[in-house]
């Protein structure tokens, strides 16, 4: 079993910069592919980053690449997402996910086991 802990998240104004981190309680974190999803008000959740059980494999969501970074650090069991030059459609409530069973991340929402209550961030106009 696995619990994870979203926290960072809050409001921005566009063009700023927020990061949000996911606490894992995994004993083998190392072993888990993990990733950022997001849902909008009225919207499905949707892919936004994944990293690899190493960190040297990452993927974004076109929405997202270039401003956003995923990372990890495996000794404090911490995934983490930067994100820069926000903007309004941003907006949502972001999840931190992870799987064990997973050799590749994967922007597949149905492949990761373990989730996290969510963090909202807010990205004003």
């Amino acid at each position: 079993q696995v619990h994870l802990e979203e926290s960072g998240g809050g409001l921005v104004q566009a063009g700023g910069s927020l990061g949000v981190s996911c606490a894992a309680s995994a004993r083998r974190f190392r072993n888990y592919a993990m990733a950022w999803f997001r849902q909008a008000p009225g919207k499905e959740r949707e892919f936004v980053a994944a990293i690899g059980w190493s960190g040297d494999s990452t993927f974004y969501a076109a929405s997202v690449k270039g401003r956003f970074t995923i990372s990890r650090d495996n000794a404090k069991n911490t995934l983490t997402l930067q994100m820069n030059s926000l903007k309004p459609e941003d907006t949502a409530i972001y999840y931190c996910a992870a799987d064990e069973s997973l050799v590749a991340p994967s922007a597949r929402e149905t492949e990761y086991e373990y989730w996290g209550q969510g963090t909202q961030v807010t990205v004003s106009s």
